[in-house]
């Protein structure tokens, strides 16, 4: 298993496609693991070596204790690649991975050809909900947040589905380690890009849900979209897990924007 050592932990990574291939990264939501994207290998790998990598805490990497920083996780995502000695990437990420996305296209955009935005928030307020989320799941674990969360990862119609994958992503948040977890909730918590938005000159593609109770289209998405300098805009009929929900529009929505 390939595991990268960085900042006193171990990150778990898989990296898929021809190595002469331009690199693209795939950054990962909250209480999730780097599965969630298997939806995507199949189209993305066609034209991109494809880099994924569990965030601190999550899947098969390593806990530190204490908050985490949306700094932290970009900086993880920047060693893995450093490693591996490339050079630029493209990024596309969903929720907590889009603010990873966001302090890269702010901080190191030298680093980004493009940058794909999912689900995403400049900022998620309440922040007293994001402390009481912490101390819960600190307390008791990932089991009392397990049904909550789903339903706002996925709509009710997917839900009604019963898909396999929506049991194992299930499966793989009620499983994941409550530090971990916990740790990054404060950094979504702590995250506010809102003032910086128009200083990210790295082409930007924008994708919201339209069934995401998470981060609405209206309230979370659109801002990004009108504030990042000439971004671009795909809404999804999807919850807020949208590449999950609506694979073949996700695929098609990042490769026309990335290949274009």
């Amino acid at each position: 298993m390939p595991f990268h050592h960085t900042a006193g932990i171990r990150l778990f990574y898989r990296l898929d496609g021809h190595p002469d291939r331009p690199l693209l990264v795939l950054g990962n939501s909250l209480g999730t693991d780097v599965f969630m994207w298997e939806p995507q290998m199949e189209a993305l790998t066609a034209h991109y070596r494809v880099l994924r990598i569990d965030t601190r805490g999550h899947g098969a990497s390593d806990v530190k204790q204490g908050d985490a920083r949306i700094e932290d996780l970009a900086r993880d995502i920047l060693d893995v690649v450093d490693a591996l000695q490339a050079s630029q990437f493209a990024f596309c990420g969903l929720s907590l991975g889009a603010m990873v996305g966001q302090w890269l296209g702010i901080h190191e955009p030298a680093h980004l050809s493009k940058l794909v935005l999912s689900n995403a928030s400049a900022h998620l307020p309440p922040r007293e909900s994001w402390s009481d989320r912490i101390t819960l799941v600190r307390r008791e674990g990932m089991a009392n947040l397990t049904d909550a969360v789903m339903a706002r990862f996925f709509s009710q119609d997917y839900r009604d589905r019963d898909e396999p994958f929506f049991h194992s992503m299930r499966t793989s948040f009620a499983s994941m380690q409550a530090e971990g977890y916990a740790a990054c909730c404060a950094a979504v918590r702590d995250a506010d890009f809102r003032a910086h938005l128009p200083h990210i000159a790295v082409p930007t593609l924008v994708i919201a849900g339209a069934l995401d109770t998470a981060t609405p289209a209206d309230a979370h998405g659109q801002p990004l979209r009108e504030g990042i300098p000439d971004a671009r805009w795909a809404l999804l009929q999807a919850g807020h897990i949208a590449n999950v929900e609506q694979p073949e529009a996700f695929n098609r929505a990042v490769l026309d924007f990335l290949r274009g």
